[in-house]
C-alpha cells in the first residue's frame, strides 16, 4: 500500500514537473515556441552542424513556425530568441536598465567568471576604458606600420611555402602580433607555445557542454587552464622584475593593480588578457579567411578592391613609403567590403542578455530572469532590408554609415557593449588586404567549405596558393 502511494506521489510530481517545464509561468503572454525536453531543452538541435550560408536551420524553422520572437531552452535555461530588429535595438538601448549582459554558465566557465562580458555597470566601463588605451585611435595610428610590416613578412613567407592553410596562417600572424602588443610574447623565443593552448580551447568552444575526459568541451577547459597558468606565471615574473618603462598592455595592467584603492583584481586582469587574446585573433582570422573566399568567388569585387589599393600607391610622392593613417582612412571601398564580409560571415551567431524585470514588447512578456538571445544572422540576411541578402555585394554599403552598429547591422555588437576592438579588427583586415592585392595573386587549391556549429568554421581547411605579381 505504502509503495503504491509513494509511486503515485512520484508519478504525480514528475508529471507536474514536466508540465511546468513545457508550460513555464509568466505574468503575461509568453512568445510562442517549444521548451523541448526537460533539462536538455533544444540544445542538441541548436548545436547541430550545418553547411547553410543562410539563417541557421534551427532559427529559420522556428521563425517560420512561430514568428520573429520565440521561446526555447538551451542547456537547461529558458530563452527568448529575437530575430526582430526593433526588439534587438530595444535590448541594446536598455543595457543596464532592463537587460544586462549574460552568457550560459558553460561559456562563463570557459571565459572566466570575471571576464569583461560578465561584468556590469561601472566595472564594465572601467575595463572598457582600459582596453581603449590599447585599441583607441591614437594607439592604432602608431600601430599601422607594425601591422603592415608583419603582413608583408608573412605574405612573403607564405608565397615560398605554397599552398598554405589560410585560417591557420592568418590566426598565427594575428595572434603573434596581438600577444606582442598585450604581453610582449615572442613565440620564437618562448619555451612554451601559448597559441597551442588557445587552439585546443577554440576547438571545443562551440561544442556540447559535456565535461568528460576526451570530449571537445573538456579539451576546451584544459586549454584554458594551461593558457591561464602561462599568463599567471608571466604576471608573477613581471611583478618580480618590474620594468622601468611601460612597453605593453601588461605593464599598464600592472600599474592599475598596484594603485591604491584599485578596482582591478588579479583574477579580473588575467581573465581580461585571456579574452583579449582570444577575441582579437580568432574572430579576425575567420573574417580574413572569409574575405579571401569571397574575393575568389567574386572577381569583379577583387578588381575593384585592387584598383583602390593600387590607386593609393600611385598617389604617393615616395613610391616605397609606408602606409599612413590618412591612406588607411581613404579606403572607402575596403570598408564597404569589410562590412559585407562580416555581414555574410556572421561570425558571432548570438548575443546574449538577461531580463532584469518583466518586460512587455509587441504583445509578449519576457519574464524577469529569462535569457534573451539576439540573432545577428537573421538580421543580416533579412530580405526586407538587404536585396538578395545571400549575394556578396559591397556596393550595397555605398550610401550607408560604415562605422558603428544599427538595427540592421550588428556584426560588432550594439549599444554600450559595441565591440571596443572593432577598429583594431578593421585595421588588421584593411592593411592585410592592401599588402595582398597590391603585391600578390592568389587562388584556392582546396577546401573552404563552411560549417556552422553554430559558429563559423573551415573544418576541412582552406588552402590558398599565393604568388608574387
Amino acid at each position: 500500500m505504502w509503495l503504491l502511494l509513494i509511486g503515485a506521489i512520484v508519478v504525480l510530481s514528475f508529471t507536474h514537473w514536466v508540465y511546468s517545464w513545457i508550460n513555464p509561468k509568466c505574468n503575461g503572454k509568453l512568445p510562442p515556441g517549444s521548451m523541448g525536453l526537460p533539462l536538455l531543452g533544444e540544445t542538441l538541435q541548436f548545436f547541430a552542424p550545418n553547411t547553410s550560408s543562410d539563417i541557421p536551420p534551427f532559427i529559420r524553422k522556428r521563425m517560420d513556425r512561430y514568428g520573429p520572437i520565440f521561446r526555447t531552452s538551451l542547456v537547461g535555461r529558458p530563452l527568448i530568441v529575437s530575430t526582430d530588429p526593433d526588439l534587438n535595438h530595444f535590448i541594446f538601448q536598455q543595457e543596464g536598465q532592463l537587460f544586462q549582459s549574460w552568457y550560459p554558465d558553460t561559456f562563463t566557465e570557459i571565459f572566466g567568471r570575471q571576464n569583461v562580458g560578465s561584468l556590469h555597470g561601472f566595472m564594465y566601463k572601467y575595463l572598457k576604458n582600459m582596453v581603449l588605451h590599447l585599441f583607441g585611435p591614437e594607439s592604432l595610428k602608431k600601430m599601422i606600420p607594425e601591422v603592415e610590416a608583419v603582413a608583408t613578412r608573412r605574405l612573403k613567407q607564405w608565397s615560398s611555402h605554397n599552398p598554405v592553410e589560410l585560417k591557420d596562417k592568418t590566426a598565427s600572424m594575428i595572434f603573434d602580433l596581438t600577444a606582442k602588443k598585450l604581453i610582449s610574447y615572442d613565440s620564437e623565443n618562448s619555451s612554451e607555445n601559448l597559441r597551442d593552448n588557445f587552439v585546443a580551447f577554440i576547438q571545443g568552444l562551440i561544442s556540447f557542454p559535456l565535461n568528460v575526459p576526451g570530449t571537445a568541451y573538456n579539451k576546451c577547459l584544459q586549454g584554458r587552464k594551461k593558457a591561464m597558468r602561462m599568463l599567471k606565471n608571466m604576471l608573477q615574473e613581471r611583478r618580480t622584475n618590474p620594468r622601468k618603462q611601460r612597453i605593453d598592455f601588461f605593464d599598464f595592467v600592472l600599474e592599475e593593480l598596484e594603485k591604491d584603492g584599485t578596482l582591478l583584481t588579479e583574477e579580473i586582469a588575467l581573465d581580461l588578457m585571456f579574452v583579449l587574446l582570444f577575441a582579437s585573433f580568432e574572430t579576425t582570422s575567420l573574417a580574413i579567411t572569409a574575405a579571401i573566399k569571397f574575393l575568389l568567388n567574386n572577381p569583379h569585387v577583387l578588381e575593384e578592391l585592387t584598383a583602390e589599393h593600387e590607386g593609393i600607391l600611385k598617389r604617393r610622392e615616395i613610391s616605397d613609403s609606408r602606409l599612413t593613417w590618412g591612406e588607411y582612412k581613404s579606403m572607402t571601398f575596403t570598408f564597404q567590403f569589410i562590412n559585407e564580409t562580416v555581414r555574410l560571415a556572421n561570425i558571432v551567431p548570438g548575443i546574449f542578455r538577461k531580463a532584469l524585470k518583466d518586460i512587455e514588447f509587441k504583445g509578449y512578456t519576457i519574464p524577469s530572469g529569462w535569457a534573451v538571445m539576439v540573432c545577428p544572422p537573421a538580421v543580416h540576411l533579412n530580405p526586407e532590408k538587404y536585396v538578395d541578402p545571400l549575394a556578396f555585394n559591397p556596393w550595397r554599403w555605398e550610401k550607408s554609415e560604415l562605422n558603428g552598429g544599427s538595427k540592421h547591422f550588428m556584426a560588432f555588437g550594439g549599444g554600450m557593449r559595441f565591440c571596443v576592438g572593432t577598429d583594431f579588427t578593421k585595421v588588421q583586415m584593411a592593411v592585410f588586404l592592401h599588402c595582398l592585392v597590391t603585391k600578390y595573386r592568389f587562388k584556392a587549391i582546396k577546401g573552404g567549405n563552411i560549417i556552422r556549429t553554430p559558429g563559423l568554421q573551415f573544418p576541412d581547411g582552406f588552402h590558398v596558393q599565393i604568388m608574387e605579381k
